[in-house]
């Protein structure tokens, strides 16, 4: 589905992905793993379109994505769930969903998605009047996936989806989203907690200094003794 082939990213005169590669086949629930600063958002903003790449193919579905508009990339079936949820916090909770499904295309099932979010997140459908800021960290990441979702995307981008969230409700968000995995939604998760992105990926890429240096299965990777100190970037 997805193919990133020698991707370099620049930020201004600072270069912050170099010769980046990596592959997703439909289906898959593929992680990107590494320390703060290690070029994970970078990454996965250059596949959705926030950033221009300076090298590199980004091939989706088996046509060329790289520096597109990521409006284009929503239409055809990509979202982002952005770190942070950048959310909008004076609007309300369904207004919130309901910008998830700007596009032209995605307009007529605007009530459709709606239903879809209430039913993965029921908390949503008794707070959709309610002001996003007035949600605890836990539901406005609820929000913030419910919006990505209001698209239909077959391929869901995760930056950090658990940043700030108590445990019970990263629980529950897990749940969620493995029923979309079983549903057949195509994941690519930004994590920086080793163990839980592990256990929901089915393979995983760890990138250091904005190079992919591994990449193998859960337990191909715990079993690599230089692991933990790429993800963690003690080397």
């Amino acid at each position: 589905m997805l193919e990133v082939k020698n991707l370099a990213v620049d930020h201004g005169q600072l270069r912050a992905l170099w010769d980046v590669s990596l592959s997703i086949g439909a289906k898959e629930r593929v992680g990107l793993l590494g320390a703060n600063g290690a070029g994970k958002s970078t990454t996965i903003g250059a596949i959705f379109g926030l950033y221009q790449p300076s090298e590199g193919e980004i091939l989706y579905e088996g046509r060329s994505i790289a520096g597109r508009d990521s409006a284009l990339n929503v239409n055809d079936g990509i979202a982002l769930v952005p770190e942070g949820r950048r959310l909008f916090p004076e609007m309300r909770v369904r207004e919130n969903l309901e910008m998830g499904a700007y596009a032209p295309s995605k307009r007529a099932s605007v009530a459709q998605g709606l239903e879809r979010c209430y039913d993965l997140f029921p908390v949503l459908k008794e707070k959709a009047n309610q002001m996003a800021n007035e949600l605890s960290g836990g539901q406005q990441q609820m929000v913030a996936i419910g919006r990505a979702l209001m698209s239909n995307p077959r391929l869901l981008l995760l930056d950090e989806p658990f940043l700030g969230v108590a445990p019970i409700i990263i629980e529950e968000v897990m749940a969620a989203l493995r029923r979309l995995a079983n549903e057949g939604t195509t994941f690519l998760l930004v994590e920086q907690n080793i163990h839980r992105a592990l256990e929901f990926v089915d393979r995983a890429y760890v990138i250091e200094n904005g190079r992919i240096v591994m990449s193998g299965t859960r337990d191909e990777l715990l079993g690599d003794p230089d692991f933990g100190s790429k993800v963690l970037g003690l080397d």
